[in-house]
């Protein structure tokens, strides 16, 4: 894969205009406000794993149109209180497996990992969508930001934060989140709404710049919004409109806390121009990982670089 975004020179100033709404601000605090209407209703379950030391438990709580989200807690041996972490995972996927949560408590964190509604893990999805979609999630109820998928899959990532803050031997004044591509994503979008967060790292984070990202990219997951624009032309306009609400883009510069990012500059999934619009929005403590060779993957070197992240600021 040759370069196909701009020089690094160029994307290192890169701040195309916001596409946010005049009612952006007040949209998601009128969602949030009706989320924290719902009852966490947390359940937790031990699980029995050959790791005797470490507190496991299979952990679910309530959500977004009565969705209950499922997720994994591990936590350090000893009483703690414990700097924290929530996990998210990448599209189509699922919350990492015990084994690999187990290398971040043995870092001295305890960490929560949730599944994505809908997608490839156990959580389900109690939302209504009036429409039909592209195949994927993309472009499901996209018509509407009120009806639109990430809503209710942002509010479950705020949600975490809180269910974490709430489990044994969790210190919930060092809490941070991290997550990888869509994770990425999460990650950064849940900083931006969540204040309780104080520190995020975000790997080649997902849903940036879209307008850009759809145009520039014809792979999957952007392609599924040409997709549905090709079979709709009089609707494009209507679902740019939606995605603006939830463009991290147009969220990174409510963040606060220090925030760790990485960006491949090979990346034709979510292209460095995007990562870098949402970026260069934040205006807070914040560190680049630039790799000039890497496509859409984990960046070699980017677990210790958060790592450090973490310890300097909730370690």
């Amino acid at each position: 894969m040759a370069y196909f975004d701009m020089p690094l020179q160029q994307l290192q100033t890169y701040m195309p205009p916001l596409t946010r709404r005049s009612d952006h601000a007040a949209f998601w605090e009128t969602t949030l406000a009706t989320a924290n209407k719902i009852p966490l209703d947390m359940r937790t379950t031990p699980v029995q794993f050959p790791v005797a030391a470490y507190t496991i438990l299979e952990v679910s709580f309530l959500s977004w149109a009565e969705t209950r989200v499922a997720g994994t807690f591990v936590c350090p041996p000893g009483q703690g209180p414990f700097p924290a972490l929530v996990i998210y995972h990448g599209y189509y996927g699922r919350r990492p497996d015990t084994w690999t949560l187990l290398a971040w408590a043995a870092a001295g964190y305890a960490v929560l990992a949730i599944d994505v509604r809908g997608q490839g893990g156990h959580t389900g999805d109690g939302s209504i969508y009036p429409d039909g979609q592209a195949a994927g999630w993309l472009t499901k109820g996209v018509e509407q930001p009120d009806t639109y998928y990430y809503r209710g899959v942002y509010v479950d990532c705020v949600r975490a934060v809180d269910v974490l803050a709430n489990l044994p031997h969790v210190d919930a004044e060092r809490i941070g989140v991290t997550g990888v591509s869509q994770g990425g994503a999460l990650t950064l979008a849940t900083a931006a709404l969540h204040p309780r967060v104080n520190v995020a790292a975000a790997e080649v984070p997902f849903l940036c710049h879209f307008e850009r990202a759809v145009t520039l990219v014809d792979t999957v997951p952007y392609s599924e919004v040409a997709t549905y624009c090709r079979s709709r032309p009089a609707h494009v306009d209507q679902v740019f409109a939606t995605l603006s609400y939830f463009d991290v883009m147009n969220l990174a510069d409510r963040i606060t806390c220090p925030t760790h990012v990485t960006v491949g500059l090979m990346d034709t999934v979510c292209p460095p121009s995007t990562v870098f619009a949402a970026y260069n929005q934040i205006t807070t403590h914040k560190a680049l990982l630039v790799s000039p060779f890497a496509q859409h993957e984990h960046l070699p070197g980017a677990r210790e670089a958060q790592l450090r992240w973490f310890a300097e600021h909730v370690g």
